[in-house]
Order: structure tokens, then sequence, then C-alpha cells
């Protein structure tokens, strides 16, 4: 039974991609991994300049998977009781309180999608992370679970004012940091311009079909493709001298062009992050109709699951993007692969 479900729901998994690439055009790897972060149920943060169809590509993908879709604004003044209720004067002059978004859809919450995560302070990312932690919240004197819920955060990496960096413990929270860029083929970008099918997004969301997956059945499926797709022992030794060459780089021969090597690391991949990385190729795995990892599985997902958990000296955060990039690339090449 377990084959004809993973068959079944590879299926849709692939028809959902399908669609979403007609929605949002140019972003076939980015629409990937989102689908992999959704069956690994891993939350996810989102890289990338403002107007590139990150609330589009989400909006997608909620109305492929069902439930509800949510999202906040990062402001320098949101409170973290913002994302939990709101208070308003009625028609009949008194005060009233409505749920905030986190509240708004219930045990149905599928995607929450918090814009800006930086502009907004360290108490609500707290909140943020415990929930997201936990899908649990208190509130009116009550326990809500969030049991489907997944989140989506993108950083405001232009603007410095008025910003809260997130720390590397919150960072280690997102199963992956997924980057969308603008496409770089000009039939697209002219298309993007002058196609006006393009510039509605609520009319092109609504294209796609409704439904294709199940959102209260991801769960419970995850849990089975982690439990049939496989990984050899020596799979195992090759993913376990990937996370050590994270931490001790030397000691495997990775180098970074103009970068002292010996400095640059003050912390590798967490435990928690190793084990999204397997979590994540699992489901690449079972995505290419393979029944065990394999390393091309874990290059598939690598950068993605383990650059935003390095911890670099200070000296070299102002180009994190860039050497993460360059390190990781590294250790693929020098850590030997079976």
């Amino acid at each position: 039974m377990s084959d004809k479900q993973l068959a079944d729901w590879r299926d849709s998994a692939l028809k959902l991609e399908n669609e979403v690439n007609k929605v949002v055009v140019g972003q076939t790897r980015p629409v990937r991994l989102i689908t992999t972060a959704i069956f690994a149920r891993g939350h996810v943060l989102l890289e990338g300049d403002v107007g590139v169809g990150k609330t589009t590509v989400l909006r997608a993908f909620t109305r492929g998977i069902g439930g509800g879709y949510q999202r906040v604004e990062g402001t320098i003044d949101l409170m973290p009781n913002d994302l939990v209720y709101h208070t308003y004067l009625g028609e009949d002059g008194k005060p009233h309180v409505s749920p905030g978004p986190i509240l708004m859809s219930g045990q149905d919450l599928s995607v929450f999608f918090f814009n800006e995560i930086n502009r907004a302070r360290p108490q609500v990312h707290s909140l943020l992370l415990r929930v997201m932690a936990e899908r649990t919240l208190t509130a009116f004197n009550k326990e809500h679970t969030f049991p489907h819920m997944v989140v989506f955060a993108d950083r405001n990496q232009v603007e410095k004012e008025e910003t809260f960096e997130i720390p590397s413990a919150a960072r280690d929270r997102f199963m992956m940091e997924i980057p969308i860029a603008v496409p770089a083929d000009d039939t697209i970008m002219q298309n993007l311009m002058f196609d006006t099918r393009y510039h509605n997004v609520d009319a092109l969301v609504e294209t796609l079909p409704a439904d294709i997956l199940q959102f209260d059945k991801l769960n419970e499926f995850a849990a089975l493709v982690q439990n049939e797709i496989s990984a050899s022992d020596t799979l195992k030794l090759y993913a376990l001298n990937l996370w050590k060459a994270t931490r001790t780089p030397t000691e495997y021969g990775v180098k970074v062009p103009n970068v002292d090597m010996n400095r640059l690391v003050l912390a590798g991949a967490s435990p928690r992050g190793m084990s999204m990385m397997l979590r994540a190729a699992r489901v690449n795995a079972w995505l290419n109709n393979r029944s065990a990892v394999t390393p091309e599985d874990i290059h598939a997902v690598f950068h993605e699951t383990v650059a935003h958990r390095l911890v670099f000296s200070p000296v070299y955060e102002m180009r994190r993007t860039e050497i993460s990039r360059e390190m990781l690339t590294s250790i693929i090449n020098q850590v030997s692969a079976p």
C-alpha cells in the first residue's frame, strides 16, 4: 500500500509543481525546493529582492495544497500581541478583540508568511520561533494548535536602519534558506513586463487548480516518506564527513579564495541542521522516484539547508552569502562521494 501511496502523492506533487511554474515563471529551482520543504515539513527563509514573486509563489502553493494563508508585515512598531489579536472600537463604541493573523485560520492554518521579518523586534521573533517549534500558542485562556502550519519569512536585505538581524540560533530553526532571483531569460523578463496576466496576482493565482494536495494529510504522508526512503551506511558516512567539513574545513582541504580558513568558521552546521538536510534529501529522492538517498539528493539541498546555519568570524560576516556558497561548493568537491 505504501508504494502506491508514494507513487500517487508523487504524481500530485509533480502536478502541483507544474501548475505553480505556470503562475510563477522562471523559478523552477525555488519551486522544487519549496515543494521539498513542504513535504519535509520544514520552515523556510526566502532570500530575494522586492517584487520577485515571493508572495505570489506562496499564495500559489497555498491554493494547491489547501488550508489557510496568512501574512504579516514586519515593522519597527510591531509587537508580539499583534500576531495574536487585534483590538478595535466597534459600532457600539465599545472596544472589541478579534483574532490576529496567527489565530485567524485556526487549526487550518497552512502557510504563514512573515514579510521582512528583520524589521520586527526580537520580541516578535521570539514569539514566532516558539510557535514554529511547538506549533501551539496560548491565547484567550485556551491553547491553540497549528499542526499543519509551515512558516515562510523573508528579510529586507537592502535597508539596514531600523532592522534587527536574525541571530544564528533563530536562523537554525528554519530548514532552508531559498534564493528567489529575477529570471535571467529575456523572453521571461519581457513576458513579466508586457503579458497583462502577470499584472493581477489575484486573478493569476485563481487560474491554478485548487486543492491538488490535502494539507491536513501532509504530516502523515511526510512521516511515510521519511520511513520508506532509506540511506545506506556508506551514504551515512558521507553525510557525516560533510557535516565535519562544515566545522573543521581545513582538515578536508576546503579553501575559499582570499579567506583565512583557520579564522573563518566559528560554528559549523548544527545537529538539527544536518537532520533537516537528510529529511530534505529523502524528499528529493522520493520526488525523483528513488527508494534510497544518493549523494545527488544531498547535493540538491546541501547549500539551502546548511549555508544559513554557518557562523563566520565577524570580519567575514558582510560577505557571508558569497563565502558560504564557495565554501560549501568546495566541501562537495573535496569530500569523496560514494
